[in-house]
């Protein structure tokens, strides 16, 4: 059985063969060739959190891979009442084929993979959102024609984007750089994960220009994620000067992409001129969160399918 709890969990060749596979969705899909690869499959979804393209993307994706998504919201389950995550992963693994949850805690998903004997793919925490890392990694090698050897730039908050992206990119062969204002770095833990790449593949510094010096991409996210909403003001004065804009764009390398993770605030963490500039890159980055969490959903659950068959 296979989880999708945190990037760190997957070896690179993991992640590699997810991005092949759903470039391989991605062109059946758009031909017209159907993949009823979880036929019959049920996955529960679960959102404590509220949701676009999480919830859209997941469900159209397990309807086209011949499943059924049911969505849960927490003022549907019993876990909003306060059962016990224990007994509410015990019980779905009794009617499910697998879950997705987008929740606040980590260790609520590290709980269902505990105590449920079905995968759980994590659909955001405020600690990591591998699924949108997949579909980013993706979409760079679309517009790129490869990972190893790119430099991938994060001008932001060292958020659940940020800890995703830095064990994301330099576990395929990017180097990584950031920007953050004091006080808001990602987690020791990552940190020490990227420096055991080395200086030359890994850098965190204070001055967004430094850190975007010839990046082949630059990535960006808004400065108050959702919960944060009580600090708004104050992370507005701590990121003035962090904005993706033609200032920062200039000393990129030539045909730098921008990616953004949406949605976006334009005229705060990014100017509207670069998000336009960009748009291609960026609808096309959200539109593969379709095709990598298919891609997900069938390294994760096919392999269910593949036993019933057999016995």
């Amino acid at each position: 059985m296979k989880h999708l709890l945190k990037l760190e969990d997957w070896t690179t060749e993991e992640i590699i063969n997810t991005l092949n596979l759903a470039d391989q969705l991605k062109y059946e899909q758009k031909h017209g060739i159907e993949h009823k690869l979880l036929k019959g499959k049920t996955l529960g979804m679960i959102f404590e959190k509220s949701s676009t393209r999480t919830r859209v993307s997941f469900e159209v994706g397990m309807t086209q891979l011949g499943g059924y998504p049911l969505f849960l919201s927490s003022n549907d389950l019993q876990i909003g009442r306060g059962e016990p995550v224990e007994d509410t992963a015990r019980v779905l693994s009794r009617f499910l084929d697998g879950i997705m949850i987008r929740t606040f805690e980590q260790s609520e998903v590290e709980a269902l993979a505990e105590y449920g004997s079905i995968p759980i793919i994590n659909g955001l925490t405020d600690y990591c959102h591998p699924c949108q890392v997949l579909a980013d990694l993706m979409t760079i090698r679309e517009f790129k024609g490869k990972l190893e050897g790119l430099k991938m730039c994060f001008i932001g908050d060292g958020n659940n984007m940020m800890n995703s992206l830095i064990v994301g990119a330099l576990s395929t062969g990017m180097s990584f750089s950031a920007a953050c204002p004091e006080g808001y770095m990602p987690p020791q833990h990552i940190i020490e994960f990227g420096e055991e790449y080395g200086k030359d593949k890994f850098q965190i510094v204070h001055d967004p220009i430094e850190a975007a010096k010839n990046a082949d991409v630059v990535y960006t996210d808004v400065w108050a994620s959702m919960g944060q909403e009580e600090e708004k003001k104050i992370r507005e004065a701590a990121f003035a000067g962090y904005q993706v804009n033609a200032e920062l764009m200039a000393v990129t390398n030539p045909e730098c992409m921008v990616l953004h993770c949406l949605p976006a605030h334009r005229g705060e963490e990014i100017t509207a001129d670069v998000f336009e500039a960009h748009a291609n890159e960026i609808f096309e980055e959200a539109e593969n969160r379709l095709h990598a969490q298919k891609a997900v959903l069938v390294e994760c659950m096919a392999d269910n399918v593949l036993k019933q068959d057999n016995d």
